[in-house]
């Protein structure tokens, strides 16, 4: 039996981007095909992400710190 190719998997083997705009993974990224898996293979710098979601790079900064505080948070709970 045949199995379907995904919209990612074709975008990442053309390099075209993805013009499904109602796609849970569509980002207005071009850079990475319009698509945050193919985005998520590769690091990126603050100022690339902010770019993707229309912030500022400290903006980002700030995110991130909230969110290791709160992994941290969460490690220390299941010690």
């Amino acid at each position: 039996m045949k199995t379907k190719e995904t919209c990612y998997k074709t975008h990442e083997k053309t390099k075209r981007s993805c013009l499904k705009h109602d796609c849970r993974y569509n980002v207005d990224f071009t850079a990475c095909q319009n698509c945050v898996l193919i985005a998520s293979e590769r690091k990126h710098t603050l100022q690339e992400v902010g770019d993707v979601y229309g912030v500022t790079r400290m903006r980002i900064c700030q995110i991130e710190k909230r969110a290791l505080a709160k992994l941290g948070e969460l490690a220390d709970h299941f010690k």
